[in-house]
C-alpha cells in the first residue's frame, strides 16, 4: 500500500504529525509526502527513519518529495532496562544572549555560559536552540567552536527549523540537527529538568 500526503504550507510540525498519523492508522510500505522547505524536508525524513523507513528526497521547483519505503521489518520495541544513570538536563536557549538590558552584557554572559557547559558534564543530555537562539548555532557564532566541541562529545544538540528559515539562516547553520516543536516537546517530556536561558 502507498500514501501520499500534500503539507505544502503546514507550520512546523505538521508534516511529521500528518506522517505520524499515516503510519500509525494505515502502516503504508510507501509514504511520500509533499512539503515546501528544507527543514520540513530534514524533519520529516528523520521522522520516517525513526518508524523504520528509508527516506528519500527529490526537489522539484521549490517542492520537497520525501518518500519513505519501510525496510524489511516492523519497528519493534524491546525492553532494556536502563543502568542507573545521572540527571538528563535539557537546556533551552531561546536567544543569543542573557537577560535583558543591555545588548552587548547579554551576549558576553552567553559566550560565558555557553563555554562552561562543558562543566557540566555527563548530566549535560540536549541542547536545544529556538527562537534568536539559532543564530549562535550558524558560521560567524562566537561559539561556534565550542558548540560543535559539545556536539563531539555525543551532546545532542537540536535547532528549530521554523526559526532558521525566520531568520534565513538554514543553510548557514554549522551544528546541531534542524528539528521540529514535536521534537522540541518531546524532549522536555523526556529530560529530567529543563533549563531555560
Amino acid at each position: 500500500m502507498s500514501r501520499l500526503i500534500d503539507c505544502k504550507g503546514l507550520a512546523c510540525p505538521g508534516p511529521v504529525l500528518a506522517a505520524k498519523r499515516a503510519i500509525d492508522e494505515e502502516k503504508p510500505e510507501t509514504l511520500t509526502i509533499l512539503v515546501d522547505n528544507a527543514a520540513a524536508r530534514e524533519n520529516v525524513a528523520r521522522f520516517l527513519k525513526s518508524q523504520g523507513y528509508s527516506a528519500e528526497s527529490v526537489e522539484t521547483d521549490g517542492i520537497f518529495q520525501v518518500t519513505g519505503k519501510k525496510d524489511g521489518c516492523e519497528v519493534c520495541t524491546v525492553f532494556v532496562p536502563e543502568p542507573a544513570h545521572e540527571s538528563k538536563i535539557m537546556i533551552l536557549a531561546s536567544s543569543d544572549r542573557i537577560g535583558r538590558g543591555d545588548d552587548e552584557l547579554g551576549q558576553k554572559l552567553m559566550i560565558s555560559y555557553i563555554k562552561t557547559l562543558k562543566e557540566m558534564g555527563p548530566t549535560l543530555w540536549r541542547l536545544v536552540f529556538v527562537n534568536a537562539g539559532v543564530k549562535l548555532t550558524v558560521g560567524g557564532s562566537p561559539v561556534l567552536k565550542d558548540l560543535q566541541a559539545l556536539a563531539g562529545t555525543g551532546l545532542t544538540i537540536l535547532v528549530c527549523g521554523t526559526c532558521l528559515n525566520h531568520f534565513n539562516l538554514l543553510d548557514q547553520k554549522q551544528v546541531g540537527e534542524t528539528t521540529n516543536m514535536l521534537d522540541i516537546v518531546t524532549s522536555m517530556e523526556l529530560a529530567d529538568k529543563v533549563i531555560s536561558v
